[in-house]
C-alpha cells in the first residue's frame, strides 16, 4: 500500500515514498510550500562578487556577536572563506546558470530495461537550521528513445543537491529533472541521507537514517519498482 502523505520520518530507515498520486498532499509535521526552492523574484539581480562581500561582512557581525576574536590569524579570514563558500560552492545549485547542460544521444541500441545509476554522493544543506545532509542518491529511467551520459545522471543530483533543502522537496526535484530532459515519466528516484539537524541539536540521535522515494510511469508498477529497489539491496 502506497502511503497518503509526505511525512518525513527520522527513524533508522524510515522511508518517504512520492508518486503522481501523492505529490499534491501535505503531511502533517514537515510542511512543503513548493516542489520549487522558494526564492525572492530578484534573487539573482546581485552578482556574486557583492552577494560575497555582503555575506561576508553579516558573517563578520555574527562572529563578533559570539565573542569571538577576530583579530586571531585562525579566524580573521573565516568570514570570506564562509562568504565564499555559501555563493561558489555549497549554494551554486540555486544560481540557474549552475544547471549542468544535458546532452541526450540516441537509443541506437534499442536498450529497453531500466538504467540504475547508484550510490550517488548526497551533500546538502538543511534550510531550516544551514547544517548538512549527507548520503546517497539512487536513480532509474526507461528509455523512450534518448540516453544520457552516465556522468549527467550524478551531475544533476549534485546541482539540486547544491541548495538549502529538504529531502522530500530534492527528491521530487531530481525527478521532475529526469522527466523533463529525458522526455520520460518512467523515472525512480530513492535519497538515503543523515540529517546533522537531527544528529548534532535536538534530540541529537546520531543513528537514524531518512529515505524518501518518488516513482513515476512504469515504476509505478510493483513488479518494476522492486526490481529496482533489488538492485539498491533494499
Amino acid at each position: 500500500m502506497k502511503p497518503n502523505g509526505i511525512l518525513l520520518n527520522t527513524q533508522p530507515m524510515a522511508e518517504t515514498s512520492f508518486s503522481e498520486e501523492n505529490m499534491d498532499e501535505n503531511g502533517h509535521d514537515h510542511i512543503l510550500t513548493s516542489y520549487d526552492t522558494p526564492l525572492r523574484v530578484d534573487a539573482f539581480e546581485m552578482d556574486d562578487d557583492l552577494k560575497i562581500e555582503l555575506i561576508e561582512k553579516h558573517f563578520r557581525h555574527i562572529m563578533e556577536i559570539m565573542g569571538l576574536d577576530l583579530t586571531d590569524d585562525s579566524l580573521k579570514g573565516t568570514p570570506r572563506r564562509v562568504a565564499k563558500m555559501y555563493v561558489k560552492e555549497i549554494f551554486s545549485g540555486m544560481n540557474p546558470e549552475n544547471k549542468p547542460s544535458i546532452t541526450l544521444f540516441d537509443n541506437k541500441y534499442k536498450y529497453d530495461q531500466m538504467l540504475v545509476e547508484k550510490d550517488i554522493t548526497v551533500f546538502s544543506n538543511c534550510e531550516h537550521h544551514f547544517v548538512p545532509i549527507h548520503g546517497k542518491a539512487h536513480v532509474a529511467y526507461i528509455s523512450s528513445g534518448k540516453v544520457i551520459g552516465l556522468s549527467k545522471l550524478n551531475r544533476i543530483v549534485h546541482h539540486y543537491s547544491k541548495r538549502p533543502q529538504v529531502q522530500e522537496r530534492l527528491t521530487v526535484q531530481i525527478a521532475n529533472e529526469l522527466k523533463e530532459v529525458l522526455k520520460t515519466e518512467d523515472v525512480a528516484v530513492v535519497i538515503d541521507a543523515q540529517h546533522m539537524c537531527v544528529h548534532s541539536r535536538g534530540v541529537q540521535d546520531t543513528g537514524s537514517s531518512t529515505i524518501t522515494s518518488y516513482y513515476g510511469g512504469k515504476f509505478e508498477k510493483e513488479a518494476t519498482r522492486r526490481e529496482f529497489l533489488s538492485y539498491l539491496g533494499m
